[in-house]
């Protein structure tokens, strides 16, 4: 077992209509990345999806891995409720990860 946290993650656009569902080993980075659209023909360049509404981190890797394979297996209510038993009011918390 290694020291890394691997973090599932879920992002939206401001109209909360579009929402994209990643995993990475540096939330902070890969949130930058996304928001200052790093790779101009993205998924979430196009459409605008920036805001960081959802994240959970667990130690192993193939764990964050399946995670994330589950919640894109789910319909858009149950990642919804997801998002909101975190998040109620989707804020971005970008914020909150780079304090």
């Amino acid at each position: 077992m290694d020291d890394y946290n691997y973090y599932v993650y879920i992002l939206s656009n401001a109209q909360k209509n579009v929402i994209y569902t990643g995993v990475t080993n540096d939330l902070v980075r890969r949130v930058y990345e996304h928001k200052n659209h790093l790779d101009k023909s993205s998924f979430t360049a196009r459409y605008n999806v920036t805001r960081l509404v959802y994240y959970e981190y667990t130690n192993d890797a193939n764990s964050a891995i399946e995670r994330e394979k589950q919640i894109k297996g789910w319909n858009r209510k149950r990642k919804n409720q997801l998002i909101e038993g975190m998040n109620p009011n989707w804020e971005d918390l970008y914020g909150r990860i780079t304090e």
